[in-house]
């Protein structure tokens, strides 16, 4: 199965964006770092990189010209760091942080794991060509690290147990030269148990089949489901009281509110994802999350369709219900319902059309089990 899942989202999804009056309640500074601190900070952990599932990207030239930048002399552009408790997540800057810590403390390159000498090419002034940091000479060494570059760095001082404006940060201020995916922000900035089960759950092999992909999604979007899955049976959802929800402010505050959940209620997670998925699987296949034409199943990986049916399912399931009938079929009969389809495909993040393609999905679906007394 191809890793690049094409998915079918709704405009409404596609347009889905909000701003919360917490984005004020930061602070931000400017501070000049030597290499030498940043360095020590990264060793001691102070400064980290997000857990994203991104690589270093530069490659040997592009790593060496930078070097070359620092023993000339040249300004170097600005990072960007948000404080986080007594550590600082790096925004924005982590190619050139790690350049440096790779050429003067490691002596490996990222990029191939060989021994980092600068590039050997014409596009490098010669008397540094070819050379590690220890064929340096001293002048040259104390120069890379004592040189400066200018940080700013975020702290969002309230609400305390709130995210957004963290969130909103790193999606407005990140400046490298991919945009972060709304998941890969997340990812960054709600680290702790739940995100990590999150990993672990993206490896379930009854969701990669469901998902349509065995490797996981380079740009999180199968991770982002998955948190989709929680966040739509929530009573941040099933409860609310508003007319439509931005699902990028739910997915984040799902997030926020359980980044540190315990043991117990991580394992309640794992049960709840991996039982549903495993029934879905077994009884309707790898097309469950697609949609069908009355000849064929789409190829794409319709979100909408994974609400109504995996919501419906976990539903049934925890009510002690099994299925035992040929769920196939009714699964094609959902597409003859035009009050299924049409919540499925307008206005899919109206809370009206969320609950009724959930609720129309039970009913149908719900033929196909048995009911425990």
């Amino acid at each position: 199965m191809a890793s690049d899942v094409i998915f079918e989202y709704s405009q409404a999804e596609l347009e889905d964006d909000y701003s919360d009056d917490s984005l004020f309640n930061i602070s931000s500074w400017g501070a000049d770092l030597s290499f030498r601190e940043l360095i020590s900070m990264y060793d001691e952990e102070e400064l980290i990189k997000p857990e994203l599932q991104r690589k270093y990207v530069w490659n040997k030239i592009e790593a060496s010209r930078f070097i070359e930048s620092l023993l000339m002399g040249l300004p170097v552009p600005s990072i960007f760091l948000a404080k986080s408790g007594s550590q600082q997540l790096i925004v924005d800057g982590y190619q050139r942080i790690m350049t440096v810590y790779d050429f003067v403390q490691r002596g490996i390159f990222s990029g191939d794991n060989k021994i980092f000498r600068l590039s050997n090419t014409e596009r490098i002034n010669q008397r540094w060509r070819n050379k590690a940091f220890s064929e340096l000479s001293q002048d040259d060494q104390r120069k890379i690290r004592s040189t400066t570059i200018h940080a700013i760095v975020f702290e969002q001082k309230r609400p305390e147990n709130d995210d957004t404006s963290m969130y909103q940060i790193f999606e407005r201020i990140n400046a490298s030269g991919r945009i972060l995916t709304p998941q890969e922000i997340r990812n960054c900035v709600y680290q702790g148990p739940l995100n990590a089960l999150l990993f672990e759950l993206n490896d379930f092999k009854p969701w990669r089949a469901l998902y349509g992909s065995n490797t996981p999604d380079c740009r999180m979007r199968d991770i982002e489901c998955i948190l989709r899955f929680f966040v739509m049976k929530s009573s941040l959802v099933q409860e609310s009281q508003n007319s439509r929800i931005s699902l990028k402010k739910s997915l984040n505050q799902f997030m926020g509110i359980n980044r540190n959940a315990t043991i117990e209620e991580i394992d309640n997670y794992k049960e709840e994802f991996s039982t549903t998925m495993s029934q879905i699987f077994e009884s309707l296949g790898a097309n469950a999350f697609r949609n069908y034409n009355k000849i064929r199943y789409s190829k794409k990986f319709n979100p909408a369709l994974f609400d109504a049916v995996s919501v419906s399912f976990y539903e049934m399931i925890k009510k002690g219900n099994a299925f035992d009938n040929d769920m196939k079929n009714l699964h094609k009969l959902l597409f003859d319902n035009p009050e299924f389809v049409k919540a499925s495909r307008e206005q899919t993040t109206n809370l009206a059309n969320i609950k009724a393609r959930i609720n129309i999905a039970k009913q149908i679906l719900g033929r196909g089990f048995k009911h425990e007394n």
